[in-house]
């Protein structure tokens, strides 16, 4: 009687793990447009954790970190006319570390990018400061500002950072760069467009060597941008789009021209209420080569070749979510395969934000409303595309978004009450969030190690190539002030995400550079040549991706995109060496000309980017 007990007890087991396969595998098959940018990126989300080591909980993270049996192959649908599978690895539980870069960085990081090939990072601020922390070089004139009174600014208002000495270059400026917009050309010029007063109509160029200087067009642009976004377009060149009492967009000419003809936008004039909430709109780059426009809660994709709207997306309920709504925006990493189908899927994320009058509130009634929850998801080339939305942690507004070289997304900085403007905005968020396109809806984010200095208005994070992320500014004052409730924040701190977990080192693949081209042309067959610490080093545990640097505003970063290239074919050459036969993006649709950041991914862990060009 017994073993016939016991063997009832084993058969209805066995049928309800059965059951219960059969319902997640379901769930992870189902075909709908929250998993099409970065669908099946890994097959063995369950895999079984061979951890030995279980008398410590040191022990069991630093095994799990270490001996997690690699994801099996999944099988694509051949030359890409479906979707293919890409393993991500294995669950990484360090929280990520946080570490003091610098304490003074001369200037109040505003603006930020990572300029090509002399791993600098270009900070800047606002001229019409006429101070900052760090005076001008020896030999770099002053800037007269009042010719009649004789008035000048000997302070630098920008500053060139090496990203591993910490050395920094100041640099003149003349025009107003205050909440002003950029991008960089084919050839790694910074483009920076509009500002403040003088330095509205301002186009401004600065190239990618160790002694370039500002150059200065106080009129090349037909209309003040002050608040605008700047969006590269599939040949190189640049769109800006809106600003404060700008609602049109225009093109830039080539560098010292001067452009006369804005197009309007009926978008940009529909979605301008009391309090705005439509600066810094959020200008993605299609994979068909059309623009998605979204701005306060409406979207659009506007096509830059006949400058006709195509198609209007649903409205994105809950509140406003551009300046001074101020959630943040990103493109989710595009996967390519070594032959692409006709229509390449893209999604866009939309997270945090604030309510419609909170600006009005804060500044007014000194009331700071809790901001926004929500991160909404659409996949904008859907025949029916419908916004999906999950709730984070934590509210969040004027937080930064960066796309990690693996393909996650870092949620960063902000604050969890309030609005974007001086004092506006109370209690900051200061733990980052880890968003995993690629998890089932609800099960995306996780909450990692928080900082310990208030990142909110004014402030930056970017992608490095070594992987951490670079996260420095905050100023909420007019100017530099320091005896207040968030003081101007000169201190700039390096985050290293879960997968720089030491326990990990020998999961990192290296590139050898002199073995990988430094430019590649579209549709390309290239080879990636890396150094790897692993055994049987297959195809479907590794990617190549390519990310463009963003350039980094109020919690906009503007021309961030990652592309996961296609893989041929992976193969060991000798020892720890492996040659990746990748293939190149196949238009500036998907990937503009210029400078790319290349990393080699396995299992979920990068190697340290290298510099790329493709034309």
């Amino acid at each position: 009687m017994k073993k016939s007990t016991r063997l009832l007890w084993l058969l209805s087991i066995i049928v309800l793990v059965a059951a219960v396969s059969k319902a997640v595998a379901e769930v992870d098959n189902d075909d709908d447009d929250d998993n099409t940018s970065l669908e099946g990126m890994t097959t063995a989300k369950r895999e079984t954790l061979e951890v030995e080591d279980h008398t410590s909980l040191e022990g069991m993270v630093k095994r799990e970190a270490l001996e997690v049996k690699p994801p099996k192959a999944g099988k694509g649908k051949g030359k890409g006319k479906g979707r293919g599978t890409v393993a991500a690895g294995p669950e990484m539980n360090w929280p990520g570390q946080w570490e003091l870069f610098m304490k003074n960085s001369g200037v109040s990081a505003m603006h930020a990018i990572l300029m090509p090939l002399i791993n600098k990072v270009q900070f800047y601020d606002a001229t019409i400061w006429r101070i900052s922390q760090i005076k001008l070089p020896p030999g770099v004139p002053c800037h007269v500002f009042d010719a009649k009174k004789n008035k000048v600014d000997c302070w630098a208002h920008s500053v060139l950072v090496d990203i591993n000495t910490g050395d920094i270059k100041p640099l003149a400026l003349t025009t107003d760069t205050w909440c002003s917009s950029g991008g960089l050309t084919v050839n790694g010029t910074l483009v920076s467009t509009g500002g403040f007063q003088g330095g509205a109509n301002t186009a401004r160029y600065l190239s990618t060597c160790e002694n370039c200087v500002w150059i200065e067009y106080p009129k090349a642009l037909a209309a003040r941008r002050w608040y605008s976004t700047q969006a590269t377009l599939p040949d190189g060149t640049f769109i800006v789009v809106g600003g404060r009492d700008a609602l049109n967009y225009e093109y830039i000419l080539p560098e010292g021209q001067n452009n006369k003809k804005l197009y309007d936008s009926q978008l940009l004039r529909q979605t301008d209420d009391p309090e705005e909430n439509n600066l810094y709109p959020f200008v993605w780059l299609n994979t068909d080569g059309n623009l998605f426009i979204f701005a306060n809660n409406r979207s659009i994709l506007l096509s830059p070749k006949t400058n006709k709207v195509l198609k209007e997306f649903p409205q994105l309920p809950g509140g406003a979510r551009n300046y001074p709504g101020s959630a943040s925006s990103a493109l989710l990493p595009i996967r390519l395969y070594v032959q692409n189908p006709a229509i390449i899927p893209a999604d866009v994320l939309v997270c945090g934000g604030a309510k419609q009058d909170a600006y009005f509130r804060a500044e007014r009634l000194k009331i700071y409303d809790w901001a926004l929850k929500d991160c909404a998801r659409l996949n904008i080339n859907s025949a029916k595309p419908v916004w999906k939305t999950e709730t984070m942690p934590t509210s969040r507004v004027m937080s930064d978004t960066v796309i990690l070289p693996n393909g996650e997304i870092l949620i960063i900085n902000g604050a969890k009450r309030g609005s974007s403007g001086w004092h506006l905005a109370k209690e900051p968020n200061f733990a980052p969030l880890l968003y995993k396109p690629n998890k089932p809806l609800g099960q995306r984010f996780k909450e990692l190690a928080p900082s310990t200095i208030p990142r909110v208005y004014h402030s930056i994070a970017i992608a490095l190539p070594d992987g951490k992320v670079l996260v420095g500014g905050s100023n909420t004052n007019n100017g530099y002030q320091f005896n207040v409730e968030y003081p101007t924040e000169l201190r700039i701190e390096k985050f290293s995400p879960p997968y720089l977990d030491p326990a990990l080192a020998n999961m990192r693949p290296r590139i050898v550079n002199t073995a990988t081209p430094k430019q590649i042309k579209y549709g390309q067959m290239f080879d990636v040549k890396i150094e790897l610490k692993q055994q049987n080093v297959a195809k479907e545990n590794v990617m190549v991706t390519m990310l463009a640097p963003s350039f980094t505003t109020h919690s906009v970063s503007m021309n961030m995109r990652l592309l996961m290239l296609g893989i041929n074919n992976v193969k060991n050459v000798g020892g720890d060496n492996h040659q990746i036969q990748a293939v190149a993006p196949p238009s500036g649709k998907l990937a503009p000309p210029g400078y790319y950041l290349l990393f080699a991914v396995y299992n979920g862990v990068p190697s340290v980017g290298e510099w790329i060009q493709i034309v």
